[in-house]
């Protein structure tokens, strides 16, 4: 039995990657299409190998969607929060009664 090997010349061009740091609302953006691949790859998949790596790449990007939504309500929170304490109206009621 013979073994053959072949050799394809690597054409391909290196691609840069951008890894600057995202904002919070472009990784939900990001995440939620990435999301959407998945669903579509799972309804096109006829391989059982496949449909299971499928399953757990949409576990898995469902959790880190979840977690950047909770990440930005509580961001979204402490926004607010900041903007109430540092009202002329709440220094003015504070300094009125105290």
């Amino acid at each position: 039995m013979k073994i053959y090997f072949s050799q394809k010349a690597d054409t391909l061009q290196p691609v840069e990657e951008d890894f600057s740091t995202l904002s919070l609302q472009e990784a939900i953006e990001k995440t939620r299409r990435a999301l959407d691949i998945a669903y579509a790859g799972f309804d096109n998949a006829v391989e059982f190998d496949l449909i299971d790596s499928y399953i757990y790449e949409m576990n898995a990007l469902q959790k880190r969607y979840k977690h950047l939504t909770e990440l930005a309500a509580l961001e979204n929170a402490c926004a607010q929060e900041n903007s109430r304490e540092h009202s002329p109206i709440r220094s003015l009621i504070s300094h009125v009664f105290g």
